[in-house]
């Protein structure tokens, strides 16, 4: 059993027990989250699609930890002009571990 849910923008696959990382949310670690936002729900043979989510589906997870992940440079430069500016940037996470998907 699968299911594809949507937090922070972005859209991910969890299956139970699957370790995923996804952009921060505000719970301490050892805490039970629950996303309610099931965009798609596959036991192996039937699959429900929702518009635009599936009703009574969620996907509980627990927090393991906050992390920042690796940098990423961003770097502006213009031709002949002798303009450069560089910066870095590491996005904030929270790692969590599908315990089961409700449908």
């Amino acid at each position: 059993m699968h299911a594809v849910f949507r937090t922070g923008g972005k859209q991910f696959r969890a299956e139970p027990g699957e370790r995923l990382k996804v952009p921060s949310l505000g719970v301490e670690a050892g805490d039970v989250v629950t996303f309610d936002d099931v965009l798609l729900l596959s036991d192996g043979d039937e699959v429900k699609v929702g518009q635009p989510v599936v009703e009574g589906a969620a996907v509980k997870a627990e927090v393991l930890s906050h992390g920042r992940g690796k940098k990423v440079i961003v770097f502006k430069r213009k031709r002949r002009k002798g303009y450069r500016r560089k910066q870095g940037h590491r996005q904030n996470y929270t790692e969590i571990q599908v315990a089961e998907i409700v449908g």
